[in-house]
This record gives structure tokens, sequence and C-alpha cells, in this order.
């Protein structure tokens, strides 16, 4: 099992550079192919147009603005991507959409790697619904992009589908790591089972090739995400894989939750599944 190709949202700023250097450079790593997507909408006229001439001229500006951002968008692409397979697709459609639609295409989606504050969804990916809607497994970069090494990895286990969706979502990865934590964090009168589960989950990945140890440790729900970063940086690890929205996504948006605060506060690279 490999990613043989790679998808990623090119925008044209310049605060969104660092999420295609990451792309690239992973692309060249893995011997793999790299797509980009440009993908921006037209934002709603805000203003009361009666005689419609308003709207005609402003769609007018607004399809000139876009056309001038994706050309950009392109010319960045092929800059970046210039020695590797792939190609470049520039749409009108919202963001998270046309990315999930373009998932059918590729192995792994590449998102992250911009400021997180202010996110125009006309413009930008909402990686949360990415991650729900596009049935491939969404590696986000912290805002600063990065080269990910993958050495050391945190793989974040909770009894759940979409944890053993992230563990075999994320197995080119695992394979190549040099080492493997499989963590859960659980309520003290938990621990023995979880003990149980995480040696049975290294034992798998062990049938793979992929050499991992276990641990557990007792704390509150609340804490899971900055106990993952604890481990993480203990380590030396640059990524944690994780299973996304083990509970009802509004939940988690509600009262917090593993993946919303791991979307909000990525220290490092996190591989999600759904």
């Amino acid at each position: 099992m490999t990613y043989a190709s790679l998808l990623v949202h090119v925008q044209p700023g310049v605060d969104e550079a660092p999420r295609l250097e990451t792309a690239a450079a992973l692309a060249r790593d893995l011997g793999a192919q790299l797509f980009g997507l440009s993908a921006e909408a037209p934002p709603a006229l805000g203003v009361s147009d009666p005689t419609g001439m308003l709207q005609a001229e402003w769609m007018g500006v607004m399809q000139q603005e876009l056309d001038r951002r994706l050309t950009a968008a392109q010319a960045l692409f092929a800059k970046a991507a210039e020695d590797l397979p792939g190609a470049w697709r520039g749409v009108l459609d919202l963001p998270t959409r046309a990315m999930a639609g373009a998932a059918r295409g590729c192995d792994l989606i590449v998102t992250g790697g911009a400021p997180l504050d202010n996110v125009d969804l006309y413009s930008a990916v909402d990686n949360g619904e990415l991650v729900i809607r596009a049935g491939r497994p969404v590696l986000v970069a912290p805002p600063s992009g990065g080269r990910l090494s993958g050495r050391r990895i945190v793989l974040a286990w909770k009894d759940t589908r979409e944890a053993r969706r992230a563990l075999t979502d994320s197995l080119p990865l695992l394979k190549r790591a040099e080492e493997v934590v499989v963590y859960e964090i659980c309520g003290a009168d938990a621990a023995e089972g979880a003990a149980f589960r995480t040696e049975e989950v290294v034992a798998q990945l062990g049938r793979h090739g992929v050499t991992a140890r276990a641990k557990v440790r007792a704390n509150d729900d609340d804490r899971v995400c900055d106990e993952l970063n604890i481990e993480a940086q203990a380590i030396d690890a640059d990524l944690i894989v994780a299973g996304a929205y083990g509970h009802n996504r509004f939940n988690e948006w509600a009262m917090g939750g593993v993946t919303r605060a791991l979307l909000r506060r990525p220290e490092r690279f996190v591989l999600l599944s759904h």
C-alpha cells in the first residue's frame, strides 16, 4: 500500500504558500503524483439590487478577479511542481465541495499550511467538513507548513471505526517510520481494557512490518489533545494520526472534542480519517 497521488488546494496568496510547498515536498519523498485544484466561488452580493443592474456589474468584476486569482494559482503550482507528474485544474466552486469531489482521483489530501484566522469559505477549505466528505485521509499541515519527515508518529487510539480507518489509511507513513506510539488516553477505570486494545493494535501493525509500542494514560477527556501533543513532543514526532469525529460533529462543535482541538491548534502535522 502506498500513496500514488496527492491532492492539494492551491491558492494564490503568500500566506497559503506553505501548504503547496509541503505537498510538493511530500510528493517527491513518496514518489507520488501531485494534483493541484484551485477552487473559488463568488461571494453573495450583500446589498439589495431590485433592478439587477448592480448584480450584473458586480458579477463581471468578480469574474475578472476570480480568473486573475486562478491564473496566479496555476503559475504557483507550475513552479512548485515543475519536476513532478500530475496536473492542475481551476474551477469556480466552493473549495470544500470541489476538493471533496476531486478526492475521487487521489490517495491523500494535503490541507492546512495557512493562517487559521478569518477563513473565507468562498476561497478556503473547511478542513473539518472536508475530512467528513472526502472519503480519503486528510493530512493537515501546521499553519507554517514545513516538511513532513514522519520518522516518529503518535497514533491516537480509541476503539472506534474512525480510529481503525485512520490506522489503515496511514499505513504508507507508518511503514516508513522509525518509531510509532499507539497511545490511548482514557479514564482510570478503563485503563486495563485500553492496555489490551493498544497491544492488539501494536500486534496488527507488526504484521504489516511496522515497529510500534503501546502506551496508555489515565486522564480527563478534555486533556486528550494536550496529552497527544506532549507525547509527540517527548519523542520528537512531527505527525499525529487520529480518527476524526468519533462523536457527532455538532456535539464537538458545541462542546469541544479531540478533532476540533487538533484542527484549531495544529502544533504539528495531523492525519485524520473519518
